[in-house]
C-alpha cells in the first residue's frame, strides 16, 4: 500500500490513538496503553522537516504535567512492518490442470496467516495470451475465467458432482488443455445461471448495473462476440463498420450474438463472485491482496478497439509506435513488447478518464496494486511499429504527475507500488516520491557491483518493497547455482554465511531484516525450488507462466516452512 510519511500521524492530536487499523482490531500492541487525559494540549507543526512543539498555557521553564513521562510515541498501524508471498493462482495445486479460486486458495490464505504474512501478491488476473502471459492479456479489466473453480460451481448448484471431469495429474499448466477441459463446463454453469430465477440471478443483474463494472463490461462482451464470429487475427482486419464501431453494425452483432454476450457477462460474474469470496476471506485473516497492473494493454483488445483516440494509431488504426525497453540485463537488443502506446495528449484532454476507470477497476479487485513499468509515466521507450528489435527506439516524455493528480482528484488516495526497476532516471524517482508511492528493490540484483548498489539492504529505504526475486527472476536456488564466483564471494561476505548455509533462507532473512516497510518472497524460494519453478524468463516467448506447486507439497504439509518464516518475521518486527 502507499506508505505515508513517518511523521504524518502527528497531524492529529498526539494523545488520540488512530482508530483505523488495516490488519488488526486493536491499533496498539499489547505493551502500549492508550492514555486519556485532560492536560494542556500539545500543538505540533512542521518546518523544513523539523518537528517543533508549543504548549498552550505553559511558558518555558514551567513545570510539565505529572504524567508527562508517560507521553510516549504511539505506533501508527499504517506503518507496521509486514511481509508477504508472491504466488499467482495458476500455480495452486488442483485437479483440472490449473490453479483456481477453490479450496486451495483458502488453504493458502490459512498458510499465510500461520506464517505471519499479511500480504499476498498476485500477477494480473486478466485473460492471458496464448502462451499464458498475463502481461500481454486480451483485456485490461476482465477476469481470467480459467480461475473459476468447478467445485465451487457445484456448491452454487450450477453444476452437478457427476458432471465434473476426471482429475488430471499435471505439474505444469497447459493452457490449451485447460480450455478444452474447463470451458464447456463453465459455459454450462453460466447458461444455467442465466435460466435461473433466484438470489444468484439477482446478483448477476446487480453486477451488470454496477457502474465500475458496466464502464468496461459491454465493450469487452461485444469485442469477444465479434472475435468469436470472425476469428480474425486482429480487429484491424475486421470489416470497416465493425472495426470503427458503427452503431448499426454493433446492433446487428447484439441481435446475432445476444446469447454469446449474455454468456460472456455471466462468466465474468462467476469469476468476480469467486474472487470476492477469496478476497473477503483474506481480509478476515488480515491479509492484503496486492495486485499487478501492466502499464500497457494488448493491441487486439477491447481496450484499444473501443478507445482508439487514446492510442498512437495511424488513420487506418494501426500502431505508429509500440512499447518496449532499451537493451538491459535481460536482452542485449532490448525488449520489444509490441503494445500500442498511449496518446497522452489526447488522454489529458478528457481528464484521463480511461485511466480513472482502470484504476477504479483495480480497486474493485485488489486492496493495493503494483504498477508494472512505472517509469513509463515519466519517460517511455517508443519503437517504430515496423521495427524488429527494441534498440532502435527512443525516449519520449510521459504524462508525469498530471496523470496522478487527475486520478487523485477523481478517486482519492490510491495504494500503489511503483515498479521502478531497469533504467531509472532521476525524473522517475522524483515522480514516485511526489505521489508517495513505494519503489522496489530486488536482492538478486544487489551483488554484482559495489557497496552503492541500491538493491543491497543497507541502501534500502523505508518506503520500499524488497523482493528476494520477482516473477521475472530465476529462483534463488537456480540463481545461486549459476552465479559467478566473484558475486558468490560478495554474497558470502555480505550475508556472513558459508557453503553450509541454505542460500534460499539466507536471502529470505536478508530481505525480512531490511528497513523496507514491506518484504515479498516468492513461494518458490520458500520451497527452495530450482530453475524448473521459474515463472518467467524475459525476452522469451515459450515455456513461461506454467509453474505449479508440486502435488507432493500441499499447504497442510508446509507447517514447518510456515513456522520458520513466522519466527523470522517475529524477529524482525514484521508480525
Amino acid at each position: 500500500m502507499a506508505i505515508l510519511s513517518s511523521l504524518s500521524f502527528l497531524s492529529s492530536s498526539p494523545f488520540t490513538p488512530n482508530p483505523k487499523s488495516h490488519h488488526s482490531s486493536s491499533p496498539f500492541p499489547l505493551f502500549f496503553k492508550p492514555i486519556t487525559r485532560s492536560t494542556p494540549s500539545l500543538g505540533l507543526r512542521f518546518r523544513n522537516g523539523v518537528v517543533s512543539s508549543t504548549f498552550t498555557g505553559i511558558d518555558v521553564g514551567e513545570d510539565l504535567p505529572l504524567d508527562y513521562g508517560d507521553w510516549l510515541p504511539k505506533p501508527d498501524p499504517n506503518h507496521r512492518r509486514r511481509a508477504g508471498i508472491l504466488l499467482h493462482p495458476t500455480s495452486f495445486r488442483g485437479p483440472y490442470g490449473i490453479g483456481d479460486l477453490g479450496q486451495e486458495a483458502f488453504r493458502f490464505i490459512d498458510w499465510l496467516h500461520l506464517a505471519g504474512c499479511s500480504v499476498w501478491q498476485v500477477l494480473p488476473l486478466v485473460p492471458p495470451d496464448d502462451q499464458g502471459s498475463p502481461y500481454a492479456g486480451q483485456d485490461a479489466n476482465c477476469g481470467n475465467t480459467f480461475f473459476i473453480s468447478l467445485e465451487e460451481l457445484v456448491r452454487d448448484g450450477l453444476l452437478t458432482q457427476e458432471e465434473l471431469p476426471k482429475p488430471i495429474d499435471s505439474d505444469r499448466v497447459n493452457y490449451a488443455m485447460v480450455a478444452d477441459l474447463k470451458d464447456p463446463l463453465i459455459n454450462k454453469a453460466a447458461e444455467r445461471l442465466l435460466l435461473s430465477d433466484g438470489e444468484l440471478k439477482l446478483q448477476l443483474q446487480a453486477f451488470r448495473r454496477d457502474p465500475i463494472i458496466s464502464s468496461w463490461l459491454e465493450d469487452s462482451a461485444y469485442f469477444a462476440a465479434i472475435h468469436d464470429s470472425l476469428k480474425a487475427f486482429s480487429w484491424y482486419d475486421w470489416p470497416e463498420p465493425l472495426k470503427n464501431r458503427h452503431l448499426a453494425a454493433l446492433e446487428n452483432i447484439f441481435q446475432e450474438k445476444k446469447d454469446f454476450i449474455d454468456l460472456f457477462i455471466a462468466k465474468q460474474f462467476l469469476f468476480q463472485r469467486q474472487w470476492q469470496k477469496v478476497r473477503e476471506y483474506a481480509r478476515m485473516k488480515g491479509v492484503s491482496i496486492m495486485g499487478d497492473m501492466p502499464i500497457y494493454v494488448g493491441y487486439h483488445s477491447a481496450d484499444v478497439w473501443a478507445n482508439k483516440k487514446h492510442f498512437l494509431l495511424n488513420r487506418h488504426g494501426f500502431p505508429k509506435l509500440v512499447g518496449g525497453v532499451p537493451p538491459d540485463a535481460f536482452s542485449a537488443t532490448g525488449q520489444l513488447w509490441g503494445s500500442p502506446l498511449y496518446d497522452w495528449k489526447a488522454m489529458e484532454k478528457d481528464g484521463f478518464l480511461w485511466w480513472i476507470r482502470r484504476i477504479r477497476r483495480a480497486e474493485n479487485l485488489y486492496d493495493e496494486f503494483r504498477i508494472d513499468h512505472f517509469r513509463g509515466f515519466a519517460g517511455f521507450w517508443a519503437v517504430p511499429s515496423e521495427a524488429k528489435v527494441a534498440m532502435v527506439g527512443r525516449w519520449k516524455v510521459g504524462p508525469r504527475k498530471s496523470l496522478f493528480d487527475a486520478i487523485s482528484k477523481a478517486v482519492g488516495k490510491i495504494d500503489i507500488i511503483a515498479e521502478d526497476l531497469g533504467v531509472i532516471t532521476e525524473d522517475v524517482t522524483e515522480l514516485r516520491k511526489s505521489i508517495g508511492a513505494p519503489g522496489m528493490a530486488v536482492l538478486q540484483f544487489g551483488f554484482g557491483s559495489d557497496s552503492s548498489n541500491p538493491h543491497l539492504p543497507h541502501n534500502h529505504e523505508h518506503n520500499q518493497v524488497v523482493y528476494t526475486g520477482t516473477h521475472d527472476n530465476d529462483t534463488i536456488k537456480s540463481w545461486w547455482n549459476n552465479l559467478m564466483e566473484q558475486e558468490k564471494s560478495n554474497v558470502f561476505k555480505y550475508l556472513h554465511i558459508t557453503e553450509k548455509d541454505e542460500i534460499s533462507w539466507a536471502m529470505i532473512q536478508a530481505a525480512v531484516s531490511s528497513v523496507a516497510h514491506t518484504t515479498v518472497i516468492t513461494m518458490q524460494d520458500v520451497l527452495g525450488l530450482g530453475s524448473s519453478a521459474r515463472m518467467n524468463t524475459p525476452a522469451t516467448e515459450v515455456g513461461n507462466w506454467s509453474w505449479r506447486i508440486p502435488n507432493s507439497m500441499s499447504f497442510d504439509c508446509l507447517e514447518t516452512e510456515a513456522l520458520k518464516l513466522r519466527d523470522m518475521l517475529c524477529t524482525y518486527g514484521r508480525m
